[in-house]
């Protein structure tokens, strides 16, 4: 079976979240010579992989096989591969079936190696996340199995297969402001307190401000406005109360101390609440690092050009992986269809990927 042949298996596997489809026990009996364990919680099924070569370093390599609902849209059935002048269509072509086969096959081909190789795979990607790569790296750092380097097969390239490595991703905060006034008739504003005069002056002042600078990884934690309402949605009737939904993908310059004094500056002497979740920790591998420095090489070889480092995009399971302190990067197709109908990636990218993952374990030491 080619890098192909797999991926289209693995796309015609029924995997939405959190099922896995099938493709656990069939990847244990594909990977031959490679010691399986399975780490199954509340309902999701997670795999870990390895075979030991050498007394050297572990490279694992990581990602999920659950996909998104299909939706509608689709000119193909979503759930057998089509192929359609050079692309592959399918739920998970890019996000990230693509990934998993690459790297899977380069692990069956690969006969030499100086330490460990691994591959880490979940169910729980697209949802909760919380019995999924959690899981599996409690389990390995229990028995001293910790990799350490680590290799996301996630969609990460913009325009160009090999144009965009990820070196680490902002983090995420999510907040409820909540204003309190006093209720009262529209014809008498003077004896009510309405909260969406009080925030209006100020309001220009959040939305869509810029708590850092960025830096050389980071582009700056801008604070979205994602939804205000207050009233109870009839004309004569002064609200008495406001609430106001924020979301900051934050670098590793801002947190939720420095939010809440943010905030608290505008909002000086009005009755308000605060409330703060973060859901996802920013991260940055350093670019100096041995597996960003054989990876970039091998992309380089590979493709003819240098990928850039970025952070750009949403969340991933990599930030479970760095906050072990283990060295973690993305690489994988273009990312322009994901979660979308249609979604679809080329046979080119998914021969190059698998390309670069075994010229990256012939380069890692």
């Amino acid at each position: 079976m080619n890098v192909i042949e797999l991926f289209k298996q693995l796309l015609e596997a029924p995997s939405v979240t959190p099922e896995e489809g099938g493709i656990f026990n069939f990847l244990e009996h594909y990977l031959e010579g490679f010691t399986t364990i399975r780490i199954d919680r509340e309902g999701v099924k997670n795999l870990f992989a390895y075979r030991r070569f050498g007394e050297g370093q572990h490279l694992c390599f990581a990602g999920h096989v659950d996909v998104v609902p299909a939706g509608d849209g689709w000119n193909t059935d979503p759930f057998v591969a089509t192929e359609v002048d050079g692309y592959i269509y399918a739920r998970g072509a890019q996000d990230m079936k693509s990934g998993v086969a690459a790297f899977v096959q380069a692990l069956k081909k690969a006969e030499n190696f100086d330490g460990t190789l691994s591959i880490l795979l979940t169910s729980d990607e697209e949802g909760p996340a919380k019995f999924g790569t959690v899981e599996v790296l409690a389990y390995l750092k229990e028995h001293g199995l910790l990799p350490d380097a680590v290799v996301v097969a996630e969609p990460t390239c913009e325009t160009i297969f090999g144009d965009a490595i990820k070196v680490g991703r902002r983090g995420s905060i999510n907040g409820v402001v909540e204003i309190t006034g006093k209720q009262g008739h529209a014809a008498y504003p003077e004896k009510a307190i309405n909260p969406v005069h009080q925030i209006a002056p100020v309001l220009s002042n959040i939305a869509g401000a810029f708590l850092d600078e960025g830096d050389a990884y980071f582009a700056p934690s801008q604070l979205v406005i994602t939804d205000i309402r207050a009233g109870i949605e009839t004309t004569n009737v002064s609200p008495g109360k406001l609430k106001m939904m924020f979301n900051i993908r934050n670098s590793t310059q801002t947190d939720k101390d420095k939010i809440t004094a943010f905030i608290a500056s505008h909002l000086e002497g009005l009755d308000y609440t605060l409330t703060l979740d973060q859901s996802a920790y920013p991260f940055v591998t350093d670019t100096a690092t041995p597996i960003v420095r054989a990876l970039s090489d091998s992309i380089e070889a590979i493709c003819g050009i240098t990928p850039k480092n970025s952070t750009a995009g949403g969340t991933s399971d990599a930030r479970f992986i760095a906050g072990y302190g283990i060295d973690v990067i993305e690489f994988g197709v273009i990312n322009d269809t994901i979660h979308a109908p249609n979604e679809r990636t080329s046979i080119d990218e998914v021969e190059n990927l698998y390309a670069v993952f075994t010229k990256l374990i012939d380069n890692f030491r």
